[in-house]
C-alpha cells in the first residue's frame, strides 16, 4: 500500500466521508476522508489491492483543509495510482493466471471446469462461469495448501487446528492463537513456490507468534527462498487482486 503522510494542526471532522474530488491531471478521484482519534498528521494511502485512496486525518481537523492537502498531493497520487494493476473481468475469451501462468478462459462441452494445456475449460455458460473458476481455483487452493502445511508442520514438530480459505485484501495468510490458518485462496494464481512460502510463513507462527529474528529463521529453515517469493508478491500480488470474480465474490 502507498503512503504519504504529513504533520498537522487544525479543528473538526467526525466521521468518515466520501468525496468525489476534482483533483488536477486526475478528475474525478474518489477519496474516503477517515478521521482518527490517534492520527497527528495528514496520512493519504493507496490500497494496492483496489485503488481505493484513503486520507487518514487528526478528529479535530478541517475538512477543507484535508481536501486541500489531497489536492496539493497529486501528482504523488498519479504516481501511485499508476502502479496500481488493471482490473481484469473473468469471461470467456480472457487471460487469467494460474500457477502463475496466463490460461486463457474457453467454452467447453464439459459438466465440470479443468485446466489442460494453457487453457482453463468452462461448461458453455457464460452466467455461471465466474462461479465455475473460482470454485475450481478454491478446491485447488485447499487441497495444496493442506497439503504444503502438513508438510511444513511436520518439518518443525507443530500441528494446526484447521485451514480456513478467504479472499482478503490485505494479507494472504493468517495464524490465529488457537493454530487455525487461514489463507486467500488466490494463491493458486501465483506460482507454486509462491503458495508454498505463504503456508510456511503461517506455519512459522506456530513456532513464533511475531516477526522476530527468529520467526524468520523458522521460515529460512523450511523455505530456504522464501525472500525471492516474499518479493514476489509484494511486486505482483495486486495483479491477482484486480481479477474480479464479480458473481462469485
Amino acid at each position: 500500500m502507498g503512503s504519504l503522510s504529513t504533520l498537522h494542526k487544525g479543528a473538526i471532522v467526525t466521521r468518515d466521508r466520501v468525496k468525489n474530488i476534482e483533483l488536477p491531471g486526475l478528475p474525478g478521484v474518489e477519496i474516503t476522508l477517515r478521521p482518527s482519534a490517534r492520527a497527528r498528521r495528514y496520512g493519504l494511502r493507496v490500497s494496492r489491492a483496489d485503488g481505493r485512496v484513503t486520507l487518514t486525518l487528526p478528529v479535530r481537523a478541517k475538512e477543507r483543509d484535508a481536501i486541500a492537502f489531497a489536492v496539493s498531493q497529486t501528482d504523488w497520487l498519479i504516481k501511485a495510482l499508476g502502479q496500481i494493476a488493471p482490473v481484469r473481468q473473468v469471461a470467456f475469451g480472457q487471460m487469467i493466471p494460474f500457477d502463475g501462468v496466463e490460461h486463457l478462459i474457453v467454452p467447453a462441452k464439459l459438466r465440470a471446469p479443468r485446466i489442460e494445456a494453457g487453457q482453463i475449460l468452462v461448461p458453455e455458460d457464460p452466467a455461471r462461469l465466474a462461479l465455475r473458476v473460482q470454485t475450481l481455483f478454491r478446491h485447488i487452493a485447499r487441497q495444496r495448501l493442506q497439503t504444503a502445511s502438513e508438510q511444513y508442520a511436520a518439518q518443525i514438530g507443530r500441528s494446526f487446528r484447521k485451514i480456513t480459505l478467504r479472499d482478503t485484501r490485505s494479507r494472504w495468510g493468517s495464524c490465529s492463537a488457537d493454530g487455525s490458518l487461514s489463507y486467500s485462496w488466490r494463491l493458486v494464481m501465483a506460482p507454486p513456490v509462491v503458495l508454498e512460502y505463504v503456508a510456511a510463513h503461517e506455519v512459522a507462527h506456530l513456532a513464533q507468534m511475531n516477526h522476530s529474528p527468529a520467526f524468520w529463521a523458522v521460515v529460512g529453515a523450511i523455505c530456504p527462498d522464501y525472500a525471492t517469493h516474499r518479493a514476489w508478491l509484494r511486486r505482483e500480488g495486486s495483479a491477482l487482486h484486480a481479477i474480479r470474480f464479480d458473481t462469485a465474490d
